[in-house]
């Protein structure tokens, strides 16, 4: 005779597993682009939710708020006094600027989880190829501040030449690779602690691949790029230190393996982080340097002039907006500061805006998935997420 407690039993088991798929479903099925009124909404809960969280961090830890706000007080009052230390001030408010921007450039190009807005080529990557060509063009890497580094101009007439090479162009640009290449490795973090946080308390991680690949007896039976991945994780988890230096240091898409790999098998901070530290902001921004330096070249970007209108079907439509664009560049480097010349945009830069925009649309994606984790109060609908 069958036990009706056990029957009841599966019946609510079967209950529970059917309601959390379809909280699953419901969970994907509100994006930004479908529903964006109701996005939002939970958006606005979930940010009035963090700042009661903010909140109450400050009633537990009053003194260290206040010792804080003392202090910031302090510095904004002595950088704003007037004295001869302004002219230091002054300098170093534009350096750290500078430096902010770019490693908050680095951390969005990898925060996002393998689908970051890609920083690199919307806005490093341009930097060095104007400089690269500006340098080939003056002759110097010696651009008067201001304009530089908003706008590249050459030096005045009659200033001395310098050789150009490829390290006196790096030189040129390597702080702000540096700090972007910093911000990148800031951005790997989140992956690590999630999923280290997943393995210290016992439940499962978002990413499923992760697990499902740990699952597999045979890996001949998995797809090329899947045999990548289990490879990966076990190089990484292997190697340790070395492995992730080695994974961080080349442009690795699915470096957010790694980092979950090294989180989830508890592989310490202070091994993960400085491995990341020094392999994305010393040897990959190298590379990538080395690089665009090398493809802007003058003699390159010469060759490409000359050569663009052989190509096959759209060469002959590409010739003339590329050459129009490149000397507009030249008229451009040539202008004095204060009679800076304003270009109409060329096809090449209304293509390279539209590009932008593009990619910060599909950037917004990742709202999508902090709000799949959103709860709102109880006394809200019980359609939550």
């Amino acid at each position: 005779m069958v036990d009706s407690n056990a029957l009841l039993s599966a019946s609510e088991g079967s209950e529970t597993l059917n309601s959390e798929d379809d909280l699953e479903v419901e969970r994907k099925s509100i994006t930004l682009w479908r529903s964006p009124l109701k996005t939002l909404y939970y958006f606005g809960w979930q940010m009035f939710d963090e700042m009661k969280k903010a909140f109450q961090f400050a009633k537990l830890h009053k003194i260290t708020i206040g010792v804080t706000l003392t202090i910031v007080i302090a510095i904004a009052i002595f950088l704003n006094v007037p004295g001869p230390h302004q002219k230091h001030v002054g300098w170093l408010n534009k350096e750290i600027v500078w430096s902010v921007w770019w490693i908050g450039l680095g951390i969005l190009s990898t925060v996002g989880l393998g689908t970051g807005l890609h920083t690199f080529i919307l806005y490093l990557g341009p930097h060095i190829a104007k400089v690269t060509m500006a340098a080939w063009e003056c002759q110097s890497v010696e651009f008067p501040e201001p304009p530089y580094p908003d706008t590249v101009i050459c030096p005045p007439k009659g200033t001395s030449l310098m050789h150009i090479n490829m390290w006196v162009i790096m030189s040129k640009v390597r702080w702000e690779s540096f700090m972007w290449g910093i911000g990148t490795a800031i951005g790997e973090l989140p992956p690590y602690f999630m999923a280290r946080a997943a393995r210290l308390t016992g439940s499962e991680l978002d990413d499923s691949s992760f697990t499902d690949l740990q699952k597999v007896e045979d890996p001949s039976t998995l797809k090329c790029t899947d045999r990548f991945k289990l490879w990966l994780q076990n190089f990484v988890q292997s190697a340790g230190f070395f492995g992730i230096l080695l994974c961080a240091s080349v442009p690795n898409p699915l470096f957010d393996l790694a980092g979950i790999t090294c989180g989830y098998m508890l592989i310490p901070f202070l091994t993960f982080f400085p491995a990341v530290l020094l392999g994305k902001s010393i040897f990959k921004v190298h590379l990538q340097m080395i690089c665009v330096v090398i493809l802007f070249t003058a003699d390159n970007l010469k060759m490409c002039e000359e050569n663009i209108a052989k190509i096959p079907l759209i060469g002959s439509a590409l010739h003339g907006p590329f050459t129009e664009y490149m000397e507009q560049q030249r008229i451009t480097l040539h202008a004095s500061s204060a009679n800076h010349i304003k270009h109409s945009p060329t096809v090449i830069s209304v293509i390279f805006n539209v590009f932008v925009a593009l990619m910060l649309l599909f950037f917004s994606h990742l709202n999508n998935s902090r709000l799949s984790s959103t709860k709102v109060p109880d006394s809200q609908p019980t359609q939550v997420l």
